[in-house]
């Protein structure tokens, strides 16, 4: 009688469990989803609602549904867009400018000449004829 002390080819080997590996995997993706910071991306804005006293110059800045920025009637590009507004803010007693857009404009179109306007120094400017978007 042999014995054979080897094992078959047949027979299946030891192997490792990994369940508690995957748990503590899944584990520490939810720690880093819950400890990252919320990222915001915000345009600071003075709404102010007071009466008006002095009339000041306007510029129109229309954002349309494809991103075609136009200042007062003329379609612009970025780089011209930050000229203008760079003039504006250079005046000691700014023009007003107000953002003019299209139903169909994307939000990101106008949020950058929202933050343009604020990082080149504009301080009057605000975002007319919303009153046609109101729930119906």
């Amino acid at each position: 009688m042999a014995m054979n002390l080897a094992p078959s080819g047949d027979a299946p080997g030891p192997e490792m469990n990994t369940t508690p590996l995957i748990d503590v995997m899944l584990v520490l993706l939810i720690l880093l989803i819950v400890t990252l910071p919320i990222q915001t991306h915000a345009v600071k804005l003075d709404l102010s609602h007071g009466e008006q006293t002095e009339k000041h110059r306007v510029d129109i800045v229309s954002v349309d549904f494809d991103g075609t920025v136009e200042w007062n009637g003329v379609a612009v590009s970025h780089t011209t867009l930050d000229t203008y507004l760079s003039q504006v803010a250079a005046q000691p007693d700014q023009a007003e400018i107000h953002v003019v857009a299209d139903r169909a404009t994307h939000y990101d179109a106008v949020a950058k000449v929202l933050a343009d306007a604020q990082r080149l120094g504009v301080t009057r400017i605000g975002i007319v004829g919303t009153e046609s978007y109101a729930a119906r």
